[in-house]
């Protein structure tokens, strides 16, 4: 009887790891199909479907079908996964709740002018112990891979990839979403602070806090040198 209660505990535990592994990728790859995950995972697309399934019925996790232009044959539309909030929150929505509360009353004592200031403040804090390794990447794809490098570091799953005539920076968390929905300002602050360091114009496609799965912003293929600490040309 021991023996079979070990057993089924280690089976729970490699349950629950599986399912982790499972809610990451769609997090930081999502929104992605059972067969993608399967491989990433190097498991059985079966097996897949069931932790699935279960995130389905947790309301931890989405459906949508994939765009026309990426289906073959004539088969059944494939379907991608994704978290919703609540799979999400199981990765860093702590503390919504007081930001928001500080935030607000921030905003009712010092007006848009503090909220601006405290939301650049932040994400001058998240971003400058990467700038000099970011900076001294050489071409757009190379800073924009070290972006998202920092950024993943910092807990926002990012990734960049090249599309069409630039780079896409794809962050698939974002810890202060829940917040950012109701000031902007994060966001704002934040798509300023990538141009800035980045020395182009970037333009943000979409944001996970106004209800896109992914934070996604677009940087050109020229980017001019950015002045070191001394003033002088990169």
């Amino acid at each position: 009887m021991k023996n079979a209660e070990s057993h089924l505990d280690a089976v729970h535990q490699h349950d629950g790891r599986t399912r982790r592994a499972v809610a990451r990728l769609l997090l930081e790859q999502g929104p992605v199909t059972a067969a993608g995950i399967a491989e990433e995972l190097g498991i059985s697309p079966t097996a897949v479907r069931r932790h699935i399934d279960a995130l389905l019925a947790d309301g931890e996790a989405t459906t949508r079908e994939a765009p026309r232009q990426t289906q073959r044959g004539r088969g059944r539309p494939a379907k991608l996964f994704l978290l919703t909030d609540t799979g999400r929150a199981r990765f860093g929505h702590a503390y919504d709740d007081l930001a928001v509360a500080a935030l607000r009353f921030l905003a009712q004592t010092g007006g848009e002018e503090a909220v601006r200031a405290f939301a650049q403040s932040r994400v001058d804090a998240l971003v400058d112990r990467h700038r000099t390794a970011i900076v001294a990447q050489a071409t757009p794809a190379e800073r924009a891979k070290a972006l998202a490098t920092a950024l993943t570091r910092e807990g926002y799953a990012a990734s960049a990839r090249h599309v069409g005539v630039g780079e896409q920076l794809c962050q698939h968390h974002c810890p202060v979403a829940h917040v950012a929905a109701e000031f902007p300002q994060l966001c704002e602050t934040e798509t300023e602070t990538f141009a800035d360091l980045l020395g182009t114009h970037v333009q943000r496609l979409a944001t996970i806090a106004s209800g896109h799965a992914v934070c996604t912003t677009h940087i050109p293929n020229t980017v001019k040198s950015i002045p070191n600490d001394g003033g002088e040309p990169a």
